[in-house]
């Protein structure tokens, strides 16, 4: 029996979407799964994510918020685990934090296949050719990848990783909890037709941005213009504040805070379409939010799921985001009824589809089987390895 660990930072609602369907591959197939977050909490995502009644082991390194836990404890811990659970293949969610490096050289130390779970893409941040050249280097100690989609793909393909190592299917929710029939009959959070946007306040969420356009297009547009809400919270909280002040909006921008997925659900059944503004992005699992909830997308260029997500005109428009007006023409266009937001909404849903927990699983077995049959440990079979982990409660060890 083959026994898989998945290594995630701490476990929100779509980890725990895709890590179920995962689970209910594996059983189809006499497999295993064990998820493993580092910590129970982070600061820049305060979920609320029930583990209780899960069909696989789940077992959280601490159960503090990450940041208030000792990197050497965690460490220790991480080691621990995965020493005892002595699973046939881990599955890693990134390389940017050091945990994840940990659990790369546990990896290595004991000759077990790895998967590169990421997101990244070569435009997501300004890239450094000497951090580059190590990074080639890193890449290539992992013996498969889950990425997102295609700019996703042909940056770890550019790094260095074979091409036929690196599946896709990694971005993906919960598609079932924001379909349109099960939000529908939520009460309306907003009583005017609004756009919605929801992020993060943090400087690449280029929401400053967001608020002058949406100024521009009111100004033009009139009293028929659309309201905006922005759910989120952040550090820039005082200065969006300070800044819709100065532009009059106080009576048609709405900040709701920060909210629980459940919480977010009568937004997105009401609004009339998303707007994502991002400076630069991995990927934006909020589109995919949005899409699966019959929303038609607004989406930066700069975003990561723009080549998948985004088809021009038939799911939603791409938008430059340093280009005000082109931004505020593009709510123009949709509030006068130009843009065919109904169907494009409807081919949102459809096209979301195919990036679901299901894909998830799909794309992680198949790069768990790659792994297996690649890893450079010739000596080693995994499948007479243990695959039986240990009776973990939650919150262990």
């Amino acid at each position: 029996m083959t026994h898989i660990v998945v290594l995630f930072t701490n476990l929100g609602p779509y980890h725990m979407a895709r890590l179920t369907q995962l689970h209910a591959a594996c059983r189809e197939r006499g497999w295993q799964i064990t998820a493993v977050e580092l910590a129970r909490s982070e600061a820049d995502y305060a979920w609320k994510t029930s583990l209780s009644g899960s069909p696989f082991l789940i077992v959280s390194l601490s159960s503090n918020q990450l940041e208030q836990t000792p990197f050497s404890q965690l460490l220790q811990r991480l080691w621990a685990t995965l020493t005892q659970l002595q699973p046939n293949v881990v599955a890693i969610a990134g390389y940017g934090r050091p945990a994840m490096l940990a659990a790369l050289a546990w990896g290595r130390w004991h000759q077990t296949p790895t998967v590169l779970m990421s997101e990244t893409t070569a435009q997501d941040t300004l890239r450094q050719p000497w951090k580059e050249t190590l990074k080639r280097g890193l890449i290539r100690r992992y013996d498969a990848a889950l990425v997102g989609g295609q700019p996703q793909k042909q940056y770890l393909a550019n790094l260095g990783m074979p091409i036929a190592a690196i599946f896709t299917g990694y971005n993906s929710v919960g598609n079932a909890t924001f379909a349109p029939a099960q939000i529908a009959c939520r009460p309306r959070p907003v009583a005017r037709r609004y756009f919605l946007a929801i992020s993060r306040f943090v400087p690449k969420k280029n929401l400053p941005f967001l608020l002058s356009a949406y100024a521009a297009y009111r100004a033009a547009f009139g009293t028929a213009a659309w309201d905006l809400v922005l759910c989120g919270e952040g550090e820039l909280r005082p200065q969006l504040q300070q800044q819709i002040g100065k532009l009059a909006l106080t009576d048609s921008v709405h900040l709701p805070g920060f909210l629980q997925q459940v919480d977010l659900l009568p937004y997105l059944a009401h609004a009339e379409c998303l707007v994502h503004a991002s400076l630069h992005e991995q990927w934006g699992l909020v589109v995919n939010e949005a899409m699966a909830a019959g929303l038609p997308v607004l989406v930066s260029n700069r975003c990561g799921c723009y080549a998948d997500l985004v088809l021009e005109g038939i799911t939603g428009f791409g938008f430059d985001p340093t280009d005000q007006a082109a931004l505020a023409s593009l709510l123009h266009q949709a509030s006068a009824g130009e843009l065919g937001l109904q169907r494009m909404g409807q081919a949102a849903l459809q096209h979301i589809q195919q990036f679901s927990p299901d894909g998830f699983a799909h794309g992680c077995l198949q790069a768990v089987e790659y792994a297996i049959a690649h890893h450079r440990w010739r000596g080693v079979t995994v499948g007479d390895r243990p695959s039986c982990p240990p009776s973990y409660p939650h919150n262990a060890p």
